[in-house]
């Protein structure tokens, strides 16, 4: 394993990171596993159970920025390990639940701690990572994503059936409790400014003294007033946050990543309730579906890196925007015909191929938006980010309730129908999203010369 991630240190680095973004998947993919428990035990619907993801997602979305700026400010691994305790606590306490309202309101606390975990793990990666390896390596961060929620479905799967879905939250809640003790031990903060890079076969993480982050007046738009302008920005959030969206190429990016997590988030909820009541498989044939799907979303997650910075480095330079324009289409392309296909034959290579493309979309994207933005702004870039993708996966899984709720109620078609129909329809906005993913390729390249340009003008520690 070692060899394969490069080394010692950036084997801790990714496993650790992975692990972070598989608890949020997980605690999603479980709930959708225990749709049907969750909506007995509480007599609810569609759009109620959407509604215990989208409470998360929209608390996430409201701290993001915030937590954005404590990451460019304060020591990440601290925060980092703070929100993972209050993961694991609310999914302590959410196993508790004895109302509906006391499960919706312990999604509170997961939504604090989910916003905190892109920006962290964007400054992190970016000070860990040499840059032209970013993509790659980010696909292996990622993966943790796809694996999480597999983790979530099967175990929510089995335990539901098993025992009680309570036990479900409550194991893992014990294992983000475990994360939180492995971060703590295995890692330590990083300077910032690039001084703690891992290059291949590094064994420790460098310790040298952080790097005070400034204002980069190269990064600044001419006719905005010049250096000022910046020189404030890390101390405004307004103005930094104005800053950042005045980048064209990142505007495009954002709304490419939030439309693909407002699909998943969607199709991670309702995936296991449709299946059950679509094939009548068994728990057994479910979860063998389950591991299908989520191998393939974790194949094109950690291949989708890869290829970006295999072509990246052959002379084509756009491959950042190319590969994840090119998968989001393929993504819908793929699941249409095979989510209207009444044959599992036919449906299940077409769902495996279709959650790889939708995997390997973000690993570039994530990779790209470290490449157009100065690296003193990284955290409050991801925080931008995260506000918006946060409020697509909120309102992914309640608008798909709410739709499938809808088209029920019309009396012509079916509870699985109408979750059929609903897949498909949330599939236009996707395909959309690859065409809009092709106007980046105009900006992409000047926005991340001005990038570089700002950070290598402030390297150095800054004086007192």
């Amino acid at each position: 394993m070692e060899a394969l991630f490069g080394g010692p240190a950036r084997t801790r680095v990714i496993l650790l990171f992975a692990g972070v973004f598989a608890m949020g998947s997980a605690d999603l993919g479980m709930l959708g596993a225990l749709a049907r428990e969750l909506e007995g035990a509480f007599r609810i619907g569609h759009a109620q159970l959407g509604l215990l993801a989208t409470m998360s997602s929209g608390v996430g979305a409201l701290a993001a920025i915030p937590m954005g700026a404590l990451a460019d400010q304060v020591v990440r691994v601290r925060l980092l390990i703070y929100t993972i305790v209050l993961w694991s606590v609310a999914l302590l306490v959410g196993g508790a639940a004895q109302s509906y309202l006391w499960l919706l309101l312990s999604r509170l606390a997961l939504g604090g701690a989910v916003a905190a975990g892109g920006p962290l793990l964007a400054s992190l990666t970016g000070d860990l990572i040499p840059a032209d390896e970013r993509a790659k390596v980010y696909g292996w961060i990622l993966s943790g994503e796809m694996i999480g929620a597999g983790i979530g479905l099967i175990i929510g799967a089995n335990i539901g059936a098993a025992v009680s879905w309570r036990y479900g939250f409550w194991l893992l809640g014990l294992l983000g409790l475990g994360l939180a003790v492995a971060v703590y031990r295995w890692l330590p903060e990083p300077a910032r400014g690039g001084a703690s890079r891992l290059p291949p076969g590094a064994r420790e993480i460098p310790l040298t003294a952080p790097v005070r982050m400034r204002g980069n007046p190269l990064a600044v738009p001419h006719d905005t007033g010049g250096a000022d302008v910046l020189r404030q920005a890390w101390r405004s959030l307004g103005r930094a946050i104005a800053y950042i969206l005045h980048i064209p190429t990142i505007r495009i990016l954002i709304v490419a990543s939030s439309a693909g997590y407002f699909f998943f988030a969607g199709l991670r909820t309702f995936s296991v309730v449709f299946v059950q009541s679509w094939s009548g498989v068994s728990m057994r044939e479910l979860t063998g579906l389950v591991v299908a799907v989520g191998a393939g979303a974790l194949a094109g997650t950690v291949l989708g890196g890869r290829l970006a910075d295999r072509l990246l480095h052959s002379g084509h330079p756009n491959a950042r925007i190319m590969v994840p324009a090119v998968a989001y289409t393929a993504t819908a392309l793929l699941f249409a015909p095979g989510l209207a296909s009444a044959s599992a034959a036919l449906a299940l290579p077409l769902l495996i191929l279709g959650a790889a493309m939708l995997g390997a979309a973000n690993p570039p994207l994530d990779a790209a938006r470290l490449d157009i933005v100065t690296p003193w702004l990284w955290g409050r870039a991801e925080s931008a980010r995260t506000v918006l993708s946060l409020t697509a996966q909120a309102l992914g899984p309640v608008c798909f309730g709410l739709v499938a709720d809808a088209l029920a109620g019309r009396g012509a078609t079916s509870r699985t129908t109408s979750l059929r129909d609903t897949f498909l329809i949330m599939l236009v906005p996707l395909l959309a999203n690859g065409l809009i993913m092709l106007s980046a390729r105009h900006t992409y390249l000047t926005d991340k010369e001005a990038a570089h340009r700002a950070g290598a003008t402030e390297c150095a520690p800054a004086a007192d």
